[in-house]
């Protein structure tokens, strides 16, 4: 079984689509093995976003991740980071298809509802980031 963590980006939750994102992902047979909503810092986020940081989308980045809460959660299942990504559609919105996740409810390449890990080793990186031990239930 393979763990991966989701990020509910803050137009997610100002949205009020935490349920209706989440409920495609219980339908399809991931199991919630973390969850909770927080307050993103700078300092977290500059951890999460270091590959990204000298971009020049980087700081509008930021000031998005910071503008509310999110809901952080880490969701297990066979194949679990392949099966969450194709779910989502590609990063940029525009560009996924309808009947993805960022297809049906995103804006654009940063205001696309979701993050997700892209890699199983990442997946377990980002688990640790976010969660103590004893916050990850499987």
């Amino acid at each position: 079984m393979e763990k991966t963590l989701i990020i509910f980006k803050p137009d997610c939750v100002q949205k009020k689509l935490v349920g209706t994102v989440l409920d495609r992902f219980e339908r399809a047979g991931f199991t919630i093995v973390a969850c909770k909503m927080m307050r993103l810092t700078p300092a977290l986020l500059a951890e999460h976003y270091a590959h990204i940081a000298d971009k020049p989308y980087y700081p509008p980045l930021v000031e998005f991740m910071l503008s509310s809460p999110v809901v952080v959660m880490a969701l297990q299942a066979e194949d679990a980071v392949a099966r969450v990504r194709a779910m989502l559609g590609p990063t940029d919105s525009r560009k996924a298809e309808k009947g993805t996740i960022r297809g049906d409810f995103g804006t654009d390449g940063r205001v696309n509802i979701l993050h997700a890990s892209d890699s199983p080793d990442n997946g377990l990186a980002e688990i640790a980031r976010f969660f103590k031990s004893e916050e990850v239930l499987a």
